[in-house]
C-alpha cells in the first residue's frame, strides 16, 4: 500500500438523480472514503410532504442521518417557493435531518418548467430569498448549504448568484462547473469556479469532471479547496477517492463482492422485472474504468431474471478466485 496523502482534504458524493440512492450511498461509502453524501433532491411545490416521502428519499434518517459506515448524509431539497421550501426543510429536521442542501443546479427540463433547479439562477434575488428564508426558519444548529451551476443560459450572473447565496447565510457552496445549457458536456470550467472561490468568504466545493487522480490534481492546481465533490467518476471507479489519497487501486476482483451486495439489495425492492435495471446502469459506468466490466456487461445486459444476474456475479467472483458473501 502506498503512503496516504491529502488526509485533510474532504470528498463528498454528488447527488445524482435516479442513480445515487440509499443503496448506492451505502455501497460507495463502504468502499470509497467519502466524507459526506447528499441525497437525491426532494422536489418541493406547495405541499408539505408526509413523513414517508422524506424517509423514502433519505432512509438514513433512521440512523442519525448516516450510512452504515458512518458517513453523514445531507438531505437536499429543490423548489422555487420560499414558504414551501421552509416548511419542508423544517419537517425534515423534525424527522432527524442534520443538514439541509438546496439544489440550484438540476438542468432537467421538467424540473426547470416546475420552477426548480437551475432556472432559479436567472434571478439572483430569488436565490437570496429562498436561502435567506430557509436560514431564518431552520435552527441555527442545522447547517444550510447550496449547490448551483455557473448559470442558466450563460455565466453572466455566476458571481451575483454566488454572492446572493453567501449573503443568505449558507455555510458552503458547491459549484458544478457548467451552465444549464451545457448540461454535462465536457469540460467543466474549473477556472470560473476559482473566480467564485476567490470572491467568497465561505468554502466553495468544486464539482465536475473529477474522474481520475490526474484530473483531480489538475482541478486542485486551479481551485485549491478543502472539499471536492465527485459523482460519475466515483461510479466508474469506486476506489477513486482512495487512489487520490494515495492508496492502491481497487481491482475488479476486489470490487465484485460489492456488486453482488448491490444486486442482492436491489432484489428486495420494486417489481421483479425491474430488479436488474440498475445494476446494468451501474455497469455502464463501471466499464469506463474496468476492462473486465465491459465483457461482464455484455454477458448480463439481456438478462431479465434478477436471479440470473445474481448468479452471473457469483460465477464471476468464483472465476476471479473470490467467494461471495
Amino acid at each position: 500500500m502506498n503512503r496516504p496523502i491529502l488526509s485533510a482534504t474532504r470528498f463528498s458524493l454528488a447527488p445524482m438523480e435516479g442513480v445515487v440512492d440509499a443503496t448506492m450511498r451505502r455501497i460507495l461509502t463502504s468502499i470509497a472514503g467519502v466524507d459526506e453524501c447528499v441525497t437525491e433532491f426532494l422536489r418541493v411545490t406547495n405541499t408539505t410532504y408526509p413523513e414517508k416521502v422524506f424517509r423514502r428519499i433519505c432512509p438514513e434518517l433512521a440512523n442519525d442521518c448516516r450510512t452504515d459506515s458512518g458517513t453523514p448524509v445531507t438531505l437536499q431539497i429543490l423548489g422555487g417557493d420560499p414558504d414551501a421550501m421552509a416548511r419542508n426543510a423544517l419537517k425534515a429536521v423534525t424527522l432527524g435531518a442534520t443538514k439541509i442542501d438546496v439544489n440550484f443546479g438540476c438542468p432537467a427540463k421538467t424540473v426547470n418548467r416546475s420552477d426548480g433547479g437551475a432556472i432559479i439562477l436567472r434571478e439572483p434575488e430569488r436565490v437570496l430569498n429562498i436561502l435567506a428564508r430557509l436560514r431564518a426558519e431552520l435552527p441555527t444548529s442545522v447547517p444550510l448549504s447550496a449547490k448551483m451551476r455557473l448559470g442558466y443560459e450563460d455565466k453572466t450572473l455566476m458571481l451575483e448568484n454566488a454572492l446572493a447565496a453567501q449573503s443568505a447565510g449558507i455555510c458552503k457552496l458547491t459549484i458544478h462547473g457548467r451552465t444549464k445549457r451545457e448540461g454535462y458536456k465536457p469540460p467543466a470550467d474549473w477556472y470560473s469556479i476559482k473566480q467564485i472561490s476567490d470572491l467568497l468568504d465561505i468554502p466553495v466545493v468544486p464539482n465536475g469532471d473529477i474522474t481520475s487522480v490526474e484530473s483531480f490534481t489538475r482541478c486542485r492546481e486551479i481551485v485549491a479547496a478543502d472539499e471536492y465533490m465527485v459523482g460519475r467518476g466515483l461510479l466508474a471507479n469506486p476506489g477513486l477517492i482512495n487512489e487520490i489519497r494515495g492508496f492502491d487501486a481497487l481491482s475488479w476482483q476486489q470490487f465484485l463482492p460489492h456488486l453482488f451486495d448491490f444486486q442482492e439489495s436491489e432484489m428486495e425492492f420494486g417489481e421483479r422485472r425491474h430488479q436488474g435495471n440498475r445494476i446494468k446502469q451501474w455497469l455502464a459506468y463501471l466499464k469506463q474504468h474496468y476492462q473486465e466490466a465491459d465483457g461482464f456487461f455484455d454477458e448480463v445486459k439481456r438478462m431479465t431474471n434478477p436471479d440470473d444476474i445474481l448468479r452471473a456475479i457469483d460465477t464471476e467472483i468464483v472465476r476471479m478466485g473470490r467467494t461471495a458473501f
